[in-house]
């Protein structure tokens, strides 16, 4: 039976929607224990609510979606759980490619690509390439991403252009920082959402984050539907974003 949200729909001020939604999908594995089912079901299930994430996204017109899908230090868990991530990822990659497609959703990627198995970093390039020219929505996957890593990528990249002569030390500022980040290319992160009853950033978006609204749910991601997602879009509209202002 489809998940009815037409109510919820109804109150959203689209005046106010976020243009960028960050989501930590975390759950998954928890889900399937209590279930008694294989953590590979909880992430199976997992794949399911970013795609019902994303259509809600598109549907309403979110600019940019982006999600956790494997930080670097999920490389620490077990050798058989990676795996399967990383078929997964695989998986979801060739066949979500022509739908986004169809919805006119570009694929957005975070992280350092260089640490991703090749079988992995092909089909992901592949993705990337394929849907480059879609415009109404971008969907970023955060693969193999650190928060802190992310930064210390840009600081070296942005250290090599000071000393190529590409920039001069007194011109860097947030702004010049931000364009050396993984997000370069996309509006200003307003609204984190993080599932699970956890109640920390795991080391996701940190300078994204400055400014962006949290919002935590008791609710494990493989059972957050499209009511739970608007639900966090309208307390996110009820609060007052002063930005340091009075």
């Amino acid at each position: 039976m489809a998940e009815k949200y037409n109510d919820l729909l109804q109150q959203l001020d689209m005046e106010r929607l976020p243009r960028h939604i960050a989501i930590i999908m975390d759950g998954n594995g928890r889900w399937a224990t209590r279930r008694c089912l294989p953590r590979s079901a909880g992430h199976k299930a997992g794949a399911e609510a970013l795609r019902r994430a994303t259509e809600l996204c598109r549907e309403i017109g979110v600019e940019a979606l982006t999600v956790y899908a494997f930080s670097t230090e999920n490389w620490r868990r077990s050798e058989e759980e990676v795996s399967f991530l990383m078929s997964l990822l695989i998986e979801y990659l060739q066949k979500e490619v022509a739908l986004m497609n169809q919805q006119d959703i570009r694929l957005g990627f975070l992280g350092d690509m260089n640490g991703l198995p090749a079988e992995v970093r092909s089909a992901l390039l592949q993705a990337l390439q394929d849907t480059a020219e879609n415009k109404h929505m971008t969907l970023n996957l955060a693969i193999n991403y650190g928060g802190r890593d992310e930064l210390c990528r840009a600081a070296r990249r942005m250290a090599g252009d000071v000393q190529a002569g590409l920039l001069q030390p007194e011109k860097i500022d947030e702004a010049a920082f931000a364009a050396y980040l993984d997000t370069a290319d996309c509006p200003d992160l307003d609204l984190l959402i993080r599932p699970s009853g956890e109640l920390r950033l795991s080391n996701f978006l940190l300078f994204q984050c400055a400014y962006s609204e949290l919002y935590f749910s008791d609710r494990m991601w493989p059972e957050f539907g499209k009511r739970d997602l608007l639900s966090a879009i309208l307390d996110y509209q009820q609060r007052d974003r002063r930005f340091g202002r009075a």
